[in-house]
């Protein structure tokens, strides 16, 4: 595990304090120019491996990104998936449940969209939304969303056992941070079709969403469903950390081309 990862993960053996990290923090990287080439070299090699996990076709990556309103989780589709195949990669975006999806128990609509083998999705907001906004909202009692962690351990845990790699982002940004981005979308006009009064609602349950987070990341931070903390006031910090926790996870599935259906070497064209 290299030494950003480590800063990032949340491990089972113990447990994360928000307020004990710093949502500006940059790594210790030493400035923006020095990790706009390492993310290049994360972009590279992620396609790479992309490309070998669409060949392979034995395990899918699922890939959770949370975070508060602005919390960038469409910058950092934007910007780290940018150079991926969409043969073989998916975004999935989680919004209020539709009635059909409110018939069925909460996991349903977000188990048919888990990746399948060769395939990379990944999850704008997902299933912990059921243990954050439902918690905060009080949409269903205390007894209801405390009983998900453990389900939601058990349904990570069932999709792991079924070769599915699982990792889990918190871009943790701060309320002043939130602000700044909020007052960019209302000055700046190609920005304005993004913000919505909701945005400023929700603002007022800041502290309760971020105890909501807090205890989603120490209830379900497990060995085969990780939790990583992303400081991502800085966009390049943000896109750095995600993009390399990323590529070393692929690494570490030692994924490789399979081998030709055919005998190449009897192969003729007349």
């Amino acid at each position: 595990m290299s030494k950003l990862t480590g800063q990032l993960i949340v491990n089972p053996s113990s447990k994360v304090k928000l307020a004990e990290i710093d949502p500006a923090s940059d790594g210790g990287i030493k400035g923006k120019r020095v990790a706009a080439l390492q993310l290049q070299k994360n972009l590279d090699r992620l396609a790479v491996l992309q490309h070998l996990l669409y060949a392979e076709n034995r395990r899918g990556l699922l890939i959770v990104l949370q975070g508060i309103d602005a919390g960038g989780k469409d910058g950092t589709i934007r910007n780290v998936m940018t150079g991926l195949n969409p043969q073989g990669c998916r975004v999935v975006s989680f919004k209020v449940p539709s009635e059909l999806e409110k018939r069925h128990d909460y996991l349903w609509r977000v188990h048919k969209e888990v990746p399948a083998a060769g395939e990379m999705v990944i999850f704008n907001r997902s299933h912990y939304e059921d243990v954050l906004v439902a918690r905060v909202h009080k949409l269903v009692p205390k007894a209801v969303w405390v009983q998900r962690y453990r389900e939601i351990n058990d349904f990570e845990r069932m999709l792991s056992g079924n070769g599915v790699k699982i990792l889990k982002f918190f871009l943790y940004i701060s309320k002043d941070e939130q602000k700044k981005r909020f007052e960019a979308r209302i000055n700046e006009p190609e920005k304005n079709w993004k913000f919505s009064q909701s945005d400023v609602d929700e603002r007022e349950s800041w502290d309760d969403y971020m105890r909501a987070f807090e205890d989603a990341i120490n209830h379900c931070t497990t060995a085969q469903a990780p939790w990583f903390v992303i400081p991502a006031n800085k966009k390049w910090f943000r896109n750095l950390a995600v993009s390399g926790v990323i590529v070393e996870a692929m690494d570490e599935m030692k994924m490789h081309l399979p081998k030709p259906s055919a005998n190449l070497s009897k192969i003729q064209f007349e």
